[in-house]
């Protein structure tokens, strides 16, 4: 299974609020995910970004990959993905 770490919408109609979480990579947008590892506020000033840091290092060093967005809301915060070993 590969898993993904990604942004999951919620909010009302033109007011988004993402989750970050951690999903299969088969699932849809918003379906049904692994674990919810942090949030993301877009319309706050500045735009909040909390992580679970400990959870977020876990999965990424499980295999996770990072979506696009959370690879730039990762560097925001200081979470960078682990190099990748070569064999």
């Amino acid at each position: 299974m590969a898993t993904i770490i990604r942004l999951t919408r919620k909010g009302k109609h033109k007011r988004p609020f993402y989750r970050i979480v951690v999903a299969d990579s088969r699932m849809p947008r918003d379906g049904r995910c692994l674990e919810i590892i942090g949030t993301y506020d877009p319309l706050a000033k500045p735009a909040a970004i909390q992580v679970k840091r400990e959870r977020a290092e876990a999965w990424l060093q499980k295999g996770a990959q990072l979506s696009d967005t959370v690879r730039q809301l990762f560097k925001k915060t200081g979470l960078t993905q682990p190099a990748k070993s070569v064999k």
